[in-house]
């Protein structure tokens, strides 16, 4: 009887990148030992894979690997039988990630060897063992790394630079030893930007005026010949700049300041006079926000479309009238909008007037309607509104035309309320609630017109023939039976922003019109139309 090939797959994995340079490293002694494990197993029929999945350089505490996404992926289009690895830590060191590696394993049925350790999970003994050997793996990583971040805080605390990229104003020590360079010419630069900022008060101005003067961050190459840096400055960057400590020749660690070994480029006055100002700023900003609030109810409530927080913000008009709006936090740093039709800026007040009118009528006895709006996030169809779940117990008997319950969880609720916005200069207004461009839904329309085409009309009512053919024309021959103005409003596209297909398959839809218009949240029938074939 011929022997079954069995495929394997050879995986190795280094975790630093040293002597990986070398002729023979230590990838290439774990391949040899699994190549000849193999061989050793060729009368059962084990057969080596010419494909190489090597990790040179990485860690084994997270998947994040080219070669063994390779490997899994080969796993999963079933062109592996058995992994062999020279020790089990090769594949990995934690226990998480192990458990997921070999879920992948059983279910494409690949067996797991490793050359050193005769373990075979297709056993419970050997899971179990395999299981126990990887907590002691995981363990020794996580020693290791309390042992390395001691290390660092004790070097730190001598004063000692550990790395990484040096600042603006200092090049890396090239003597071996843990002191930074100072760097004149970049040195310059620096006293530059904290004297420039002192003059000019503003991190804002500060920023424009050096991209303005072509003063960009430090140009720097790793050592494996990658250009960093050299653009200009950001806000946040020049923030952390000013903010340095390193450039009175001292090294923080965790909130604690140690006197440094490298030498400080900008004198004490200066860096005291500069912190005494962002202190100042900060205060301020601080007090403006705590004020702001207090006439912006819906801050840290409202998210535009792509999730970002939409703060106040004011600005005055040539009258000297001032406006209150609510920017998103992309627009409000000074980058560009995120996504061509994305809203981006709101009038507060009507924003304010639309939530505030829906949430007392949601809600009638409420004091402050904002303090039950948990969250407001904006769609191309409206907002949708997360409420208190305890204030909001008997909101569906006052939801308006189009508005739905999206979600209900034991703590809050969430409610659609379709809204339509039009641009205007700089700004969006709301225009009204309970309102919105027609949005004609093709998957759902197609599939209304093959539930009617599966029906024949005898005597003014819909007849089946058979039975439907698939799960799909079951679950759409009900679209058919519909209450006519629902199925008009399908057809031109007025029906609520929730009721979609996949939505629809879902459910449950009772046969009265009624019922159905209540639960797929229609309002109240304003006209009767008799029963319409949908061709």
């Amino acid at each position: 009887m011929p022997t079954t090939i069995r495929r394997c797959a050879i995986y190795t994995r280094k975790s630093s990148e040293d002597g990986l340079d070398q002729s023979f490293n230590s990838l290439h002694a774990q391949r040899e030992a699994c190549a000849a494990y193999i061989l050793s197993q060729a009368s059962e029929g084990w057969e080596a894979l010419p494909e190489h999945y090597d990790d040179g350089g990485f860690s084994g505490g997270n998947t994040e690997r080219p070669g063994l996404k390779a490997l899994l992926a080969d796993i999963a289009a079933d062109r592996i039988d058995i992994v062999v690895v020279y020790k089990i830590d090769r594949l990995t060191r934690s226990l998480a990630d192990f458990a997921r590696i070999v879920e992948v394993f059983e279910k494409h049925d690949c067996s797991f060897v490793s050359v050193t350790q005769s373990f075979n999970t297709t056993g419970s003994m050997g899971k179990l063992m395999l299981n126990v050997l990887l907590s002691f793996a995981q363990f020794e990583r996580e020693v290791t790394g309390e042992r390395i971040r001691d290390k660092i805080a004790a070097s730190k605390a001598k004063g000692m630079w550990m790395g990484g990229v040096p600042p603006l104003g200092y090049d890396p020590p090239t003597d071996g030893s843990r002191t930074l360079k100072a760097a004149e010419a970049e040195a310059e630069r620096v006293r530059h930007i904290f004297a420039r900022y002192l003059e000019l008060g503003s991190v804002h101005a500060l920023q424009r005026d050096l991209e303005q003067r072509g003063i960009h961050s430090k140009l720097y190459v790793t050592a494996k010949g990658r250009t960093m840096g050299g653009q200009p400055f950001s806000r946040g960057a020049l923030f952390h700049l000013l903010r340095n400590r390193v450039y009175r020749g001292q090294i923080v660690h965790k909130g604690t300041v140690h006197e440094g070994e490298h030498a400080a480029i900008v004198d004490a006055e200066l860096f005291d006079r500069v912190q005494t100002r962002l202190d100042a700023q900060v205060r301020r900003h601080q007090t403006r926000a705590k004020n702001r609030s207090v006439r912006a109810p819906l801050t840290g409530k409202l998210f535009d479309a792509v999730g970002y927080s939409m703060s106040p913000t004011t600005s005055r008009g040539k009258s000297g009238r001032t406006y209150r709006y609510y920017v998103s936090a992309p627009l409000q740093q000074g980058g560009r909008p995120v996504g061509s039709n994305s809203i981006q800026r709101l009038s507060a007040p009507e924003i304010e007037r639309v939530v505030s009118e829906a949430v007392r009528r949601w809600v009638p006895k409420i004091e402050d309607p904002f303090a039950i709006v948990r969250s407001i996030h904006l769609s191309e169809r409206g907002l949708q509104v997360a409420l208190d779940a305890e204030q909001g117990r008997s909101l569906a008997a006052r939801l308006g035309d189009g508005e739905v319950i999206l979600d209900r969880t034991t703590d809050s609720i969430t409610v659609s309320l379709p809204i339509l916005f039009a641009p205007r200069g700089s700004r969006t207004l709301v225009l009204a609630a309970n309102s919105r461009p027609r949005q004609p839904d093709p998957v759902l329309i197609s599939a209304l017109r093959k539930a009617h085409a599966m029906l024949r009309t005898k005597r003014g009512l819909p007849m089946i023939d058979s039975a439907p053919r698939s799960p799909y024309d079951r679950a759409i021959l009900r679209l058919a039976f519909l209450a006519p103005d629902i199925q008009r409003a399908i057809l031109e596209g007025r029906q609520p922003t929730h009721l979609n297909l996949e939505w629809f398959k879902g459910i449950d839809v009772p046969l009265a019109w009624s019922k159905q218009r209540e639960m797929l949240g229609f309002g109240p029938r304003r006209t009767f139309c008799s029963g319409e074939q949908i061709t």
